[in-house]
């Protein structure tokens, strides 16, 4: 520690240098400014000091402080090909609101992991990025359902070697906390051409990095080319609508896999893995508009988890929970423009909806071939020809995903991520309600969710009223009000969590609803066969479409009483949330 003696208009104050940990330390007291004037003179940067207070004997006791949260990046990224990462560069839009012409970083990070990718599994990059002659470690984790944040914590390094002695392993948690150091092993790289601007947008600081160059992992590599919004300060919506407003200079995408993430893709094979729904954080506590909130975010999150999963996997998973994703947010913005009379939850109904147009036909196709067909075969019906059925399928097949792909392309589709994104962290429906409904907007979540569950569960068995009596367009009918109600089971599940007549009601619905599902599968292959029958008369097609319709009516006759007992059960059924 060396003192420096007081002068006149200056802070008394004792400095440390540390190279390696990068450490300024200031008399207890100071203010940040003291803090930031003292890390210059030592010769840090802002952004690589971690201050530390020493004590000062004539400064006052300092107020305990209450812990310090964990940092949060808050991060827009979008795919782009080298020419729009060119346009992007050289257009008005950016030039309007950069505080200067920017500046070029050459990235080189190594991304580590534990041979069995322990840190992957938990979500967790762990990298040592290079620019110039400095070293940052960085640890970046998940930040609940926010698309667009992440937990960072990062600490200067000497070289390209991790030290998690510098990191505060206790706040990060596992698996990190108790992780054997000499585990780690490098997984993959990054290098990256980095172009840097700030942006003042709306009373909003944005930096802009327009990204050129690759991840490499062993002997193969992927390229990277990608426009990231990272939020300095103001409000988070902002990316979403400056990313939006980027859509109409260039073709951009969504993208929502990270560098890490394309990393530990190539280094371990490993495809990426569908996205599911989680449960929704709700608190009993809670009222309207913070359920609301919390509702389509979880939603939002969910539907976009499962962009690249979609694009770059090809699991037909992916592409059904897309299609749940978009059924759940369509029940919520449905149910609360009906509750709330909001008109901008309205027009986000009508996009997503036509999104999920784009899905079904893949669905659709996807079940016939992993689903139905295997499913026969599995039964013993092996001998008439179903290859023949799989073959003819799959060209339709193909041309499905490759609308699907077009369509998460488009500049509707993604505009309408963004601006379902935007809508949600500025909570547009409080801008268009009436006064009543603005009052409903504080009433106790609980109260809310009871009104419409009971709601919901009338009409579903008001539709399956004279249960055995029902056509196949009542009982589809029937289906779908089931869904619906299964959907807000779901949202306000969180509120009677540990019940256990929420667990009974639940899964005599669900069991309800597969057995409905399955004749709602027989239906839509019908259509499929007819097309593939309506484009061969080959003998053999002929006869194996015969023998799946045939299947599956049978099927449908051995069903049917447990159809009528899953209804029976259901319609016992005592709602929980009474």
């Amino acid at each position: 520690m060396v003192a420096k003696p007081a002068r006149r208009g200056h802070w008394p104050f004792a400095v440390q240098r540390r190279r390696v940990a990068g450490v300024c330390a200031v008399r207890a007291g100071d203010s940040g400014r003291a803090a930031r004037l003292v890390c210059r003179r030592v010769g840090f940067a802002r952004r690589d000091v971690l201050v530390e207070t020493v004590s000062n004997p004539n400064a006052p006791p300092a107020a305990p402080r209450p812990p310090a949260a964990a940092p949060r990046e808050i991060e827009l990224k979008l795919s782009a090909s080298p020419e729009a990462l060119a346009a992007i560069r050289d257009c008005d839009l950016v030039a309007r609101h950069a505080r200067n012409r920017g500046s070029v970083r050459r990235l080189h990070a190594v991304y580590y992991d534990t041979p069995d990718r322990l840190l992957d599994a938990a979500g967790i990059a762990l990298r040592v990025r290079r620019s110039g002659s400095r070293h940052v470690m960085t640890v970046k984790r998940p930040a609940g359902d926010d698309p667009l944040a992440r937990l960072e914590w990062e600490v200067p390094v000497p070289d390209e070697r991790p030290d998690l002695s510098l990191l505060p392993l206790a706040e990060i948690g596992e698996p990190l906390a108790d992780l054997d150091p000499a585990t780690l092993v490098p997984a993959f790289v990054t290098r990256i051409r980095r172009r840097l601007m700030r942006l003042d947008v709306e009373g909003s600081e944005i930096e802009i990095a327009l990204d050129d160059g690759e991840v490499e992992a062993g002997g193969t590599s992927e390229p990277v080319h990608e426009v990231e919004l990272e939020l300095v300060k103001g409000e988070p919506a902002q990316l979403y609508v400056f990313g939006r407003a980027l859509l109409e200079v260039a073709p951009l995408t969504l993208e929502t896999e990270t560098k890490s993430g394309r990393g530990h893709r190539l280094a371990y094979g490993a495809g990426l893995a569908a996205r599911k729904a989680r449960p929704v954080a709700l608190s009993p506590q809670d009222n309207v508009d913070a359920a609301l909130a919390a509702i389509l975010a979880n939603g939002h999150a969910h539907l976009v988890g499962n962009i690249s999963p979609v694009l770059r996997s090809g699991r037909p998973e992916a592409v059904h929970q897309m299609r749940v994703a978009l059924r759940r947010l369509r029940s919520a913005l449905t149910l609360f423009r009906r509750e709330l009379g909001s008109p901008a939850l309205g027009a986000l109904t009508g996009e997503a909806r036509s999104l999920g147009h784009a899905l079904g036909p893949a669905r659709n196709w996807d079940v016939f071939a992993t689903q139905t067909l295997p499913t026969i075969v599995q039964e013993g019906l092996d001998d008439v020809g179903l290859a023949a059925l799989d073959e003819a399928a799959a060209p339709h097949r193909a041309a499905s995903y490759e609308r699907v792909h077009a369509a998460l392309a488009s500049l509707e589709v993604n505009g309408f991520f963004l601006s379902l994104g935007a809508a949600i962290e500025r909570r547009v429906w409080r801008s268009d309600m009436s006064g009543e409904a603005l009052g409903t907007l504080g009433e106790p979540i609980g109260s809310f969710a009871a009104r419409i569950l009971s709601r919901s569960h009338r009409k579903v068995l008001r539709r399956g009223r004279h249960f055995g009596r029902l056509d196949p367009e009542a009982r589809h009918e029937l289906r779908l009000a089931l869904k619906k109600l299964r959907y807000m089971v779901e949202f306000f599940l969180p509120l009677h969590a540990g019940r256990p007549a929420a667990r009974r009601y639940l899964a005599r619905m669900q069991a309800l609803q597969e057995a409905l599902g399955l004749a709602n599968d027989a239906a839509t292959t019908q259509e499929l066969l007819a097309t593939l029958r309506a484009e061969s008369e080959a003998p053999g097609l002929q006869f194996a479409a015969g023998a799946v319709l045939g299947w599956q009516r049978r099927a449908a006759v051995e069903g049917s009483r447990r159809l009528r007992k899953s209804w029976r059960k259901f319609e016992a059924a005592t709602p929980f949330w009474t």
